[in-house]
Protein backbone atom coordinates (compact mmCIF):
# COMPACT_ATOMS: atom_id res chain seq x y z
CA UNK A 1 0.00 0.00 0.00
CA UNK A 2 1.14 3.36 -1.33
CA UNK A 3 2.36 5.94 1.88
CA UNK A 4 1.39 9.40 1.87
CA UNK A 5 2.62 12.81 2.35
CA UNK A 6 1.28 15.15 5.65
CA UNK A 7 -0.86 16.88 3.17
CA UNK A 8 -3.07 13.94 1.52
CA UNK A 9 -6.07 15.22 2.54
CA UNK A 10 -5.43 18.74 1.40
CA UNK A 11 -4.89 17.23 -2.43
CA UNK A 12 -7.48 14.95 -1.60
CA UNK A 13 -9.96 17.88 -0.89
CA UNK A 14 -8.89 19.85 -3.60
CA UNK A 15 -9.48 17.12 -6.44
CA UNK A 16 -6.68 15.97 -7.06
CA UNK A 17 -6.52 13.05 -9.78
CA UNK A 18 -3.87 10.43 -7.49
CA UNK A 19 -1.22 8.10 -8.36
CA UNK A 20 1.30 6.04 -6.81
CA UNK A 21 5.08 7.42 -7.35
CA UNK A 22 8.26 6.42 -5.42
CA UNK A 23 5.96 4.52 -3.09
CA UNK A 24 3.93 7.57 -2.41
CA UNK A 25 -0.14 8.32 -3.32
CA UNK A 26 0.50 11.59 -4.97
CA UNK A 27 -1.18 13.89 -7.24
CA UNK A 28 -0.76 13.72 -10.61
CA UNK A 29 -3.01 16.75 -11.18
CA UNK A 30 -5.19 19.31 -10.07
CA UNK A 31 -7.38 21.23 -12.91
CA UNK A 32 -5.15 20.51 -16.18
CA UNK A 33 -1.18 19.05 -16.54
CA UNK A 34 -1.44 22.26 -18.98
CA UNK A 35 -3.13 24.97 -16.87
CA UNK A 36 -0.81 23.94 -13.76
CA UNK A 37 2.27 24.26 -16.39
CA UNK A 38 1.56 27.77 -17.43
CA UNK A 39 0.21 28.98 -14.55
CA UNK A 40 4.19 27.96 -13.22
CA UNK A 41 5.92 29.48 -16.29
CA UNK A 42 3.41 33.26 -16.17
CA UNK A 43 3.06 33.16 -12.23
CA UNK A 44 3.21 30.71 -9.67
CA UNK A 45 2.53 27.37 -9.00
CA UNK A 46 2.35 25.34 -5.09
CA UNK A 47 3.93 21.69 -5.07
CA UNK A 48 4.48 19.01 -2.27
CA UNK A 49 7.67 17.54 -2.90
CA UNK A 50 7.06 15.81 0.43
CA UNK A 51 8.12 12.27 -0.79
CA UNK A 52 11.74 13.42 -1.25
CA UNK A 53 14.27 12.38 1.07
CA UNK A 54 16.11 14.21 3.83
CA UNK A 55 19.38 12.80 5.45
CA UNK A 56 21.52 15.18 7.68
CA UNK A 57 25.08 14.67 7.96
CA UNK A 58 26.90 15.43 11.52
CA UNK A 59 30.20 14.98 13.00
CA UNK A 60 33.59 16.04 13.14
CA UNK A 61 33.92 14.23 9.77
CA UNK A 62 30.58 15.12 7.79
CA UNK A 63 32.65 17.14 5.27
CA UNK A 64 35.32 14.07 4.59
CA UNK A 65 32.29 11.77 4.43
CA UNK A 66 30.42 13.82 1.59
CA UNK A 67 33.55 14.85 0.18
CA UNK A 68 33.63 10.68 -1.13
CA UNK A 69 30.28 10.49 -1.18
CA UNK A 70 29.37 13.25 -4.48
CA UNK A 71 31.38 13.97 -7.61
CA UNK A 72 31.10 17.62 -6.52
CA UNK A 73 33.72 19.90 -4.80
CA UNK A 74 31.35 20.36 -1.03
CA UNK A 75 34.28 22.39 0.88
CA UNK A 76 33.57 25.23 -1.19
CA UNK A 77 30.39 25.60 0.44
CA UNK A 78 29.91 28.00 3.19
CA UNK A 79 27.10 27.94 5.64
CA UNK A 80 23.52 27.87 3.90
CA UNK A 81 25.20 27.32 0.54
CA UNK A 82 23.93 24.08 -1.93
CA UNK A 83 24.88 22.87 -4.49
CA UNK A 84 23.78 19.85 -7.15
CA UNK A 85 25.94 16.72 -7.58
CA UNK A 86 26.05 13.27 -8.55
CA UNK A 87 26.71 9.92 -5.94
CA UNK A 88 28.61 7.53 -7.79
CA UNK A 89 29.41 4.14 -7.47
CA UNK A 90 32.97 2.40 -7.84
CA UNK A 91 32.51 2.11 -11.81
CA UNK A 92 31.38 6.10 -12.07
CA UNK A 93 27.16 4.99 -12.68
CA UNK A 94 24.85 7.30 -10.77
CA UNK A 95 23.30 6.20 -7.78
CA UNK A 96 21.32 9.13 -7.50
CA UNK A 97 21.60 12.88 -7.95
CA UNK A 98 21.48 15.18 -5.37
CA UNK A 99 21.31 18.76 -3.58
CA UNK A 100 23.85 18.93 -0.56
CA UNK A 101 23.46 22.14 1.68
CA UNK A 102 26.19 23.00 4.26
CA UNK A 103 24.10 23.52 7.41
CA UNK A 104 24.64 24.45 11.15
CA UNK A 105 25.67 21.12 12.33
CA UNK A 106 27.01 19.62 9.18
CA UNK A 107 24.88 18.83 5.68
CA UNK A 108 21.88 18.10 4.60
CA UNK A 109 21.66 16.15 1.53
CA UNK A 110 18.16 15.76 -0.62
CA UNK A 111 18.03 12.77 -2.65
CA UNK A 112 15.48 11.51 -4.71
CA UNK A 113 11.78 9.83 -3.21
CA UNK A 114 12.34 6.91 -5.41
CA UNK A 115 15.66 5.93 -4.42
CA UNK A 116 15.63 7.11 -0.64
CA UNK A 117 15.79 3.73 0.91
CA UNK A 118 18.82 2.52 -1.17
CA UNK A 119 20.72 5.53 -1.24
CA UNK A 120 20.15 5.65 2.79
CA UNK A 121 21.72 2.40 3.20
CA UNK A 122 24.37 3.39 0.21
CA UNK A 123 25.69 6.17 2.18
CA UNK A 124 25.63 4.14 5.53
CA UNK A 125 28.10 1.61 4.24
CA UNK A 126 30.45 4.34 3.23
CA UNK A 127 30.21 6.62 6.49
CA UNK A 128 33.77 7.95 8.06
CA UNK A 129 34.67 7.18 11.85
CA UNK A 130 32.76 10.69 12.97
CA UNK A 131 29.96 11.01 11.15
CA UNK A 132 26.41 10.45 12.22
CA UNK A 133 23.99 9.81 9.71
CA UNK A 134 19.99 10.79 10.57
CA UNK A 135 17.58 10.12 8.34
CA UNK A 136 15.28 13.01 8.75
CA UNK A 137 12.89 12.29 5.85
CA UNK A 138 9.59 10.96 7.56
CA UNK A 139 9.83 13.43 9.87
CA UNK A 140 10.27 16.19 7.21
CA UNK A 141 7.93 18.14 4.63
CA UNK A 142 8.79 20.20 0.88
CA UNK A 143 6.61 22.58 -0.56
CA UNK A 144 7.35 24.05 -3.26
CA UNK A 145 6.82 27.81 -4.57
CA UNK A 146 7.55 28.17 -8.31
CA UNK A 147 7.49 30.81 -10.73
CA UNK A 148 7.99 34.59 -11.60
CA UNK A 149 5.41 35.64 -8.98
CA UNK A 150 6.79 33.43 -6.20
CA UNK A 151 8.98 35.39 -4.28
CA UNK A 152 6.33 38.10 -4.15
CA UNK A 153 3.72 35.56 -2.99
CA UNK A 154 5.38 34.19 -0.37
CA UNK A 155 7.35 37.23 0.81
CA UNK A 156 4.09 38.71 3.10
CA UNK A 157 4.26 35.50 4.83
CA UNK A 158 8.11 36.13 6.48
CA UNK A 159 10.26 38.41 7.66
CA UNK A 160 13.28 37.29 5.53
CA UNK A 161 14.13 39.45 2.78
CA UNK A 162 13.36 36.80 0.26
CA UNK A 163 14.99 38.96 -2.72
CA UNK A 164 18.39 39.09 -1.31
CA UNK A 165 18.57 35.09 -0.82
CA UNK A 166 20.51 34.44 -3.87
CA UNK A 167 19.46 31.24 -6.03
CA UNK A 168 21.33 27.56 -4.75
CA UNK A 169 21.26 29.35 -1.26
CA UNK A 170 19.15 28.49 2.14
CA UNK A 171 18.03 30.61 5.19
CA UNK A 172 16.22 29.33 8.33
CA UNK A 173 13.23 31.71 9.46
CA UNK A 174 10.04 31.70 9.71
CA UNK A 175 6.64 31.56 6.90
CA UNK A 176 3.57 32.12 7.88
CA UNK A 177 4.91 31.68 11.78
CA UNK A 178 6.28 27.90 11.24
CA UNK A 179 9.56 27.24 11.07
CA UNK A 180 11.57 26.42 8.07
CA UNK A 181 14.19 26.23 5.79
CA UNK A 182 13.92 28.25 3.20
CA UNK A 183 16.23 27.59 -0.04
CA UNK A 184 16.08 29.53 -3.81
CA UNK A 185 15.95 26.42 -5.33
CA UNK A 186 13.95 24.37 -7.51
CA UNK A 187 13.34 21.48 -10.62
CA UNK A 188 11.35 23.99 -12.98
CA UNK A 189 13.44 26.40 -14.87
CA UNK A 190 11.87 29.05 -13.01
CA UNK A 191 12.71 30.95 -10.01
CA UNK A 192 11.42 29.75 -6.70
CA UNK A 193 11.15 28.13 -3.04
CA UNK A 194 11.69 25.30 -1.39
CA UNK A 195 10.28 25.23 2.16
CA UNK A 196 11.49 22.14 4.58
CA UNK A 197 9.04 21.96 7.38
CA UNK A 198 8.42 19.58 10.07
CA UNK A 199 5.69 16.93 8.35
CA UNK A 200 3.05 18.23 11.45
CA UNK A 201 3.39 21.88 10.63
CA UNK A 202 2.64 21.19 7.04
CA UNK A 203 -1.02 21.50 6.48
CA UNK A 204 -0.66 25.13 7.82
CA UNK A 205 1.99 26.18 5.55
CA UNK A 206 0.15 24.83 2.60
CA UNK A 207 -3.02 26.62 3.77
CA UNK A 208 -0.66 30.06 4.37
CA UNK A 209 0.91 29.55 0.48
CA UNK A 210 -3.02 29.05 -0.92
CA UNK A 211 -3.57 31.84 0.79
CA UNK A 212 -0.95 33.82 -0.16
CA UNK A 213 -1.65 33.18 -3.88
CA UNK A 214 -5.52 33.68 -3.95
CA UNK A 215 -5.91 36.21 -7.06
CA UNK A 216 -2.13 35.70 -7.97
CA UNK A 217 -2.52 33.49 -10.33
CA UNK A 218 -1.31 30.35 -8.17
CA UNK A 219 -2.65 26.84 -8.97
CA UNK A 220 -1.99 23.66 -7.14
CA UNK A 221 0.59 21.66 -9.38
CA UNK A 222 1.15 18.00 -9.74
CA UNK A 223 3.44 15.72 -10.66
CA UNK A 224 2.64 16.31 -14.67
CA UNK A 225 3.12 19.78 -14.80
CA UNK A 226 6.74 18.91 -12.55
CA UNK A 227 7.85 16.33 -15.02
CA UNK A 228 6.64 18.95 -18.15
CA UNK A 229 8.57 22.00 -16.59
CA UNK A 230 11.65 19.85 -15.73
CA UNK A 231 11.68 18.68 -18.92
CA UNK A 232 11.43 21.81 -20.87
CA UNK A 233 14.33 23.03 -18.48
CA UNK A 234 16.55 20.01 -19.62
CA UNK A 235 16.77 18.48 -15.71
CA UNK A 236 17.14 14.88 -15.81
CA UNK A 237 15.01 12.31 -14.18
CA UNK A 238 16.76 9.82 -11.74
CA UNK A 239 15.46 6.75 -13.32
CA UNK A 240 14.62 7.86 -16.92
CA UNK A 241 17.79 10.01 -17.89
CA UNK A 242 20.14 8.51 -15.45
CA UNK A 243 20.48 5.02 -13.44
CA UNK A 244 24.19 3.33 -12.10
CA UNK A 245 24.61 2.60 -16.26
CA UNK A 246 25.11 5.91 -16.88
CA UNK A 247 28.02 8.19 -15.75
CA UNK A 248 27.72 11.91 -15.44
CA UNK A 249 29.69 12.76 -18.41
CA UNK A 250 27.26 11.12 -20.44
CA UNK A 251 24.01 12.27 -19.56
CA UNK A 252 25.82 16.16 -19.41
CA UNK A 253 26.61 16.81 -16.27
CA UNK A 254 30.16 16.18 -15.90
CA UNK A 255 30.21 20.05 -14.75
CA UNK A 256 29.59 18.44 -11.22
CA UNK A 257 32.50 16.17 -11.40
CA UNK A 258 35.45 17.65 -9.84
CA UNK A 259 38.32 16.42 -10.86
CA UNK A 260 40.72 18.03 -8.95
CA UNK A 261 39.56 17.60 -5.12
CA UNK A 262 40.83 14.49 -4.94
CA UNK A 263 39.83 10.57 -4.40
CA UNK A 264 36.03 9.72 -3.92
CA UNK A 265 33.86 7.41 -5.09
CA UNK A 266 33.99 6.37 -8.40
CA UNK A 267 36.76 8.76 -9.44
CA UNK A 268 38.92 7.05 -10.47
CA UNK A 269 36.75 5.39 -13.23
CA UNK A 270 35.62 9.44 -13.92
CA UNK A 271 39.23 10.25 -14.38
CA UNK A 272 39.91 7.83 -16.94
CA UNK A 273 36.69 9.15 -19.32
CA UNK A 274 37.60 12.16 -21.59
CA UNK A 275 34.90 14.84 -20.92
CA UNK A 276 34.22 16.03 -24.49
CA UNK A 277 34.06 12.75 -25.75
CA UNK A 278 32.20 9.87 -23.09
CA UNK A 279 30.61 6.80 -23.91
CA UNK A 280 27.06 8.14 -24.76
CA UNK A 281 26.10 11.47 -25.68
CA UNK A 282 22.69 13.27 -24.33
CA UNK A 283 21.10 15.69 -26.72
CA UNK A 284 17.48 17.12 -26.75
CA UNK A 285 15.55 16.46 -29.70
CA UNK A 286 12.67 18.65 -30.98
CA UNK A 287 9.52 16.83 -33.04
CA UNK A 288 6.69 18.20 -34.82
CA UNK A 289 3.35 20.01 -32.78
CA UNK A 290 1.28 16.44 -33.20
CA UNK A 291 3.95 14.42 -32.21
CA UNK A 292 4.49 13.05 -28.25
CA UNK A 293 7.85 10.75 -27.86
CA UNK A 294 7.91 8.72 -25.01
CA UNK A 295 10.58 7.03 -22.56
CA UNK A 296 12.33 4.14 -24.07
CA UNK A 297 11.23 4.88 -27.90
CA UNK A 298 13.70 4.27 -29.96
CA UNK A 299 15.62 6.85 -32.10
CA UNK A 300 17.06 6.52 -36.04
CA UNK A 301 19.25 7.93 -38.67
CA UNK A 302 17.57 6.93 -41.53
CA UNK A 303 17.15 2.75 -40.75
CA UNK A 304 19.89 3.03 -38.44
CA UNK A 305 18.80 2.54 -34.84
CA UNK A 306 21.70 4.66 -33.01
CA UNK A 307 19.69 5.96 -29.50
CA UNK A 308 16.48 5.85 -27.43
CA UNK A 309 14.39 8.82 -25.88
CA UNK A 310 14.98 8.83 -21.81
CA UNK A 311 12.40 11.49 -21.03
CA UNK A 312 9.75 12.75 -23.57
CA UNK A 313 6.60 15.03 -23.91
CA UNK A 314 4.63 18.14 -25.00
CA UNK A 315 6.23 21.44 -24.60
CA UNK A 316 3.31 23.29 -23.28
CA UNK A 317 5.47 26.38 -23.36
CA UNK A 318 6.57 25.69 -26.92
CA UNK A 319 3.74 23.86 -28.63
CA UNK A 320 5.68 20.94 -29.85
CA UNK A 321 6.97 17.66 -29.05
CA UNK A 322 10.27 17.26 -26.65
CA UNK A 323 12.62 14.23 -25.61
CA UNK A 324 15.97 13.88 -24.53
CA UNK A 325 17.70 11.06 -25.66
CA UNK A 326 21.04 8.72 -25.41
CA UNK A 327 22.67 8.56 -29.24
CA UNK A 328 26.46 7.14 -30.40
CA UNK A 329 29.34 9.59 -29.67
CA UNK A 330 29.99 9.22 -33.18
CA UNK A 331 26.61 10.57 -34.60
CA UNK A 332 26.80 13.39 -36.77
CA UNK A 333 25.62 16.56 -34.98
CA UNK A 334 23.45 17.61 -38.30
CA UNK A 335 22.23 13.82 -39.07
CA UNK A 336 18.56 13.72 -39.99
CA UNK A 337 17.06 11.66 -37.41
CA UNK A 338 13.27 10.07 -36.10
CA UNK A 339 11.74 9.08 -33.02
CA UNK A 340 9.51 5.55 -33.87
CA UNK A 341 6.23 6.46 -32.22
CA UNK A 342 4.15 3.42 -32.66
CA UNK A 343 5.87 2.44 -36.03
CA UNK A 344 5.47 6.39 -37.33
CA UNK A 345 9.03 7.79 -38.06
CA UNK A 346 8.86 11.19 -36.41
CA UNK A 347 11.52 13.54 -37.38
CA UNK A 348 13.59 15.14 -34.80
CA UNK A 349 16.08 17.44 -34.96
CA UNK A 350 18.58 18.16 -32.80
CA UNK A 351 18.33 21.20 -30.37
CA UNK A 352 20.94 22.42 -27.46
CA UNK A 353 19.55 21.84 -24.12
CA UNK A 354 17.42 23.42 -22.49
CA UNK A 355 14.81 23.92 -24.55
CA UNK A 356 13.80 26.50 -22.53
CA UNK A 357 15.18 28.74 -20.96
CA UNK A 358 13.33 31.87 -18.45
CA UNK A 359 13.62 34.99 -19.46
CA UNK A 360 16.14 37.25 -17.78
Amino acid sequence: MAETTPLHSRHLAAGATMVEFAGYDMPLQYTSMRDEHMAVRRHSGLFDLSHMGEVRLSGESAQATLQRLVANDVARLDQGGALYSAMCDDEGGIVDDVIAYRVEDGFLVIVNGSRRRAVVEWMRSHLTAGTELTDESDETALLAVQGPDSIAAVQPLTRIPLEALRPFRSIVGAVAGIACRISRTGYTGEDGLELYCDAGSAPSLWDALVEAGHGRGMLLAGLGARDTLRLEAGLRLYGQDMDESVDPYSCGIGWTVSRAKGDFIGSRRLLQIDPGNPPRRFVGLALGPRHIPRHGMAVRAGEELVGEVTSGGYGFTLGHGIATAYVRPDLDAEAPMSVDIRGQAALARRVPLPFYKRPA
